[in-house]
């Protein structure tokens, strides 16, 4: 390009410049392509484990609950002498 118009060595290491330019920033861009997908995937994951998790803290919640003072006794009690 540059270097074949100016022909110098000047001009070549330019060129070289810019090609090794444009390569890093296309392997940039694909490593950040691949964190952006591996990100997601742990986004996706984290809500479906999220919704596992609040399901289990609702369970857990219902069972601190103090238990109802009007239920019956479970057991056998022999009729005494009143």
């Amino acid at each position: 390009m540059l270097s074949s118009v100016l022909r110098s060595d000047r001009a070549v290491a330019v060129n070289i410049m810019i090609m090794r330019t444009f390569v890093q920033l296309r392997r940039a861009l694909n490593h950040a392509t691949a964190l952006g997908l591996r990100v997601d995937d742990l986004e996706r994951k984290t809500d479906v484990h999220g919704a596992i998790l609040t399901d289990i803290l609702k369970a857990l919640k219902a069972l601190e609950r103090p238990m109802p003072a009007n239920r019956r006794e479970i057991g056998f009690r022999p009729k005494g002498p009143k």
